[in-house]
């Protein structure tokens, strides 16, 4: 990422001769001049000066305040930038220190603010709400309470938070099922036949017989006379949780005996939908009694133990929050104060550049597609952004927006297609096109702690490029539901490339919802994603394209789309197909214009040369109404081909060994392929003229320039075989147990 940060200073630094660079740092003074010896002291300063061609350079330090960029540039060349200077940490937050707690009950303290400390927004009595938002029948707000720099959770009442933190069992949601377990390949144990046990119940099994559930965290199960032969390395359980699972340890001889091992178990969609999961034991001998404890996920951040609420008045604002054996004023204890941290008032504010920054701890509120998308970063509508190299962390709602403006139609479509429809018109009306809408490029940033979505966007993100991001930990705490939850979230992605992207432990990885026309995704790197899934395509006609990504999550693609080509990808997981009655939209090639209206039928997709593992496969496209393409594509471990692929090379006991692992310098994925692959199935090289044209809108598969796809590189740009191209997202990688550095994007590496 540095090399890329010092590339784009060299190509984006170049400006005309009469452009003016600006200095701001903490030492500075609003009326200086913002030159480097005489600084300006805040970043709202300089954007009140800077016009077209203007650099504005940030130095080292914390900020607070929201940057409202009052112009944008009028070309990519004569842009506004706004930076962080070169090797300096430069922090920008939309919290302000609190000081002046005073104990209340317990674990509690209290501060009382006056309401003109917050100005005219404050976001303690700003309910989070709107479109498509569910509130799980409580109050939620805007405003956040941090305890050294992690955020606390908002409680439902005021009496929760004046409890001993000990006392609040804040988890006690159902963790998962368990039908069996098995110690190294012998005879399976039934988990209802345990000698002992502690909360949990048993329950008719959908697999025969009985399983035990309504397991909570901190329940236990024991099983006398367990046979670990000479030295078993491996427990497998067959587990289902429609939660988010838990974790399961596994005990010898006692609750708290030696620790063999543990293990992860993810929400597998339902309560009676078994998946396995295997512990890598300590080698243990001989006949033992065998414990397994239950644990809850452990919090995300060190302080989402402590709750908070508030309480607002006519004239103050209370807050109490839990914070066990610590006086808060002897820590740093922040709160949100601004609705975000680098956002335009108004639309129109085009060509802006910012890099380089941290922007942090903004109170934005629910975006969904029908309404103004405020983010901690936004654009606002608007043309030719470039955010990258930047940080942005923990949002209420949304990290980065790029869309769509604000009108009085806001939020008044909830469940309605023929609403967003409605207000697809009005921002045609308001001039969505490609001349002045989008071409946004968001590159290199890190995105985490939001709990709506990382990147959305509703129009605003149509011919953007989004690549080169690391996004995580996205709507992982659920506080609240509803839709418009991902990772990446966008509405209308006309001719929108995403691209060499890592995203991870979000509620879903990226989710394409109506008219992504043209929209490119590839090489990209998911995992850890759920309960939901890798990508949902939602309501769109085609043509779209997705190549060479690495899709290791529980589900890997929910399709309620048609007319898409699915090439060269690695798909680890399940694939589920859906047609919807919805009406939406296709489009002229390259254009936001409506041509027709259409719903989804299901099928007219293309899948070339993938590779299927496990669950997943294909033959849920044995429903679709529309003709299928298929050829090339390998299945392994129990992953099914459909009827639409004549002769399909199906390996149903080949175990590719899939294991993905974080290392000091990246992600690293192992595989094991084989030579056998290639030599008996012949593939061909996919281009625009194989995948042919998208039905419902007629179009062909080809660039946003128009010129033809040939997808003749892999998952790290290496140079595919034009005469047999190998299946799945690498090329010319050997044979055997494998590795890749998968993230930063990089190329094999057998050291493991």
């Amino acid at each position: 990422m540095r090399t890329i940060y010092l590339l784009t200073m060299t190509v984006f630094s170049v400006s005309p001769a009469f452009a003016r660079s600006y200095h701001v740092a903490l030492t500075g003074d609003n009326a200086s001049e913002g030159t480097a010896v005489k600084p300006l002291r805040t970043i709202s300063a300089a954007a009140e000066r800077a016009l077209p061609g203007d650099i504005i350079t940030v130095h080292q330090g914390i900020y607070r305040e929201r940057v409202n960029p009052l112009r944008g540039g009028d070309s990519e060349t004569r842009r506004i930038t706004y930076q962080a200077a070169p090797g300096e940490q430069v922090v920008i937050k939309g919290s302000e220190i609190v000081k002046g707690w005073q104990k209340a009950e317990n674990d509690a303290w209290k501060v009382t603010i006056p309401n003109s400390f917050f100005g005219e927004f404050n976001p303690y009595s700003d309910r989070i709400q709107g479109d498509w938002f569910n509130g799980k029948r409580r109050e939620h707000h805007t405003g956040a309470v941090y305890f050294k720099g992690d955020w606390l959770v908002e409680s439902a009442s005021l009496e929760n938070v004046l409890k001993p933190v000990d006392s609040i069992n804040q988890s006690r949601d159902y963790l998962l099922n368990i039908s069996w377990l098995q110690i190294d390949g012998q005879s399976r144990i039934d988990a209802a036949g345990f000698s002992c046990h502690q909360g949990v119940q048993t329950a008719e099994c959908s697999e025969g017989g009985k399983c035990i559930g309504w397991i909570q965290s901190g329940d236990w199960v024991s099983y006398k006379g367990v046979d670990f032969g000479p030295g078993a390395e491996k427990l497998t359980i067959r587990t289902a949780s429609a939660s988010r699972g838990g974790i399961v340890e596994v005990r010898q001889n006692s609750l708290d005996g030696s620790l063999l091992g543990t293990c992860t178990v993810s929400g597998t969609g339902g309560w009676q939908t078994w998946s396995t999961a295997d512990v890598k034991l300590k080698p243990t001998v001989g006949t033992q009694t065998l414990y397994l404890v239950f644990r809850n996920y452990p919090p995300l951040n060190s302080a989402d133990n402590g709750l908070w609420f508030a309480k607002v008045d006519d004239s103050v604002t209370t807050i109490w929050a839990q914070f066990p054996g610590v006086n808060p004023n002897e820590s740093e204890v922040e709160i949100n104060v601004r609705q975000s941290v680098f956002y335009p008032d108004k639309p129109g504010r085009n060509y802006i550049t910012i890099r380089g920054f941290t922007l942090m701890q903004a109170a934005t509120p629910w975006a969904p597609p029908t309404a103004e998308q405020i983010g901690l970063l936004g654009t606002n509508w608007s043309r030719g952004w470039i955010i990258e190299n930047n940080e942005v962390v923990y949002s209420t709602c949304t990290g980065i927006t790029l869309g769509k403006h604000g009108d009085q139609y806001d939020n008044t479509s909830q469940n309605s297609a023929e609403g967003y429809v409605e207000t697809i018109k009005r921002g045609l009306e308001q001039g969505w096109s490609k001349e002045n809408i989008g071409s946004h490029i968001v590159r290199n940033n890190r995105i985490a702690f939001c709990e709506q979505a990382g990147i959305a966007g509703s129009l605003g993100a149509a011919f953007s490029t989004i690549t080169g991001n690391e996004i995580h930990d996205i709507h992982v705490r659920q506080l609240f539901g509803g839709a418009e939850m991902a990772g990446i979230k966008f509405h209308g992605a006309i001719d929108t490339l995403i691209s060499r992207n890592h995203i991870y432990r979000c509620n879903r990885g990226i989710w394409l919802d109506w008219m992504a026309q043209g929209a490119r995704v590839t090489q990209n790197l998911l995992h850890d994603n759920q309960p939901s899934e890798d990508i949902y395509m939602e309501v769109n006609h085609g043509p779209f394209l997705f190549d060479n990504n690495v899709l290791l999550s529980r589900v890997n693609l929910w399709d309620m789309s048609e007319g898409g080509a699915f090439v060269h990808n690695l798909f680890g997981g399940r694939l589920n197909m859906r047609p919807d009655t919805r009406r939406t939209p296709y489009h002229p090639a390259h254009s936001t214009s409506i041509a027709g209206l259409s719903t989804i039928q299901g099928g007219d997709h293309r899948f070339y040369n993938n590779v299927f593992v496990g669950t997943g496969g294909l033959q849920v496209y044995d429903a679709a109404v529309y003709p299928m393409q298929m050829n090339g594509n390998i299945f392994l471990m129990g992953a099914l081909s459909a009827n639409a692929e004549q002769g399909a090379f199906v390996l149903p006991d080949y175990n590719p060994d899939l294991l993905l692992a974080q290392k000091e310098d990246g992600i690293y994925l192992r595989i094991r392929l084989d030579k056998t692959w290639n030599d008996k199935q012949t593939r061909s090289l996919v281009t625009s003229d194989l995948l042919g044209r998208a039905n419902i809108p007629g179009l062909p598969f080809v660039h946003p320039d128009d010129s033809p796809y040939c997808i003749d590189t892999d998952y790290f740009g290496i140079d595919r075989n034009k005469n047999n191209p190998a299946a799945g997202p690498f090329e010319k990688a050997g044979y055997g147990q494998l590795t890749f550095k998968v993230w930063p994007n990089g190329a094999k590496n057998d050291d493991f």
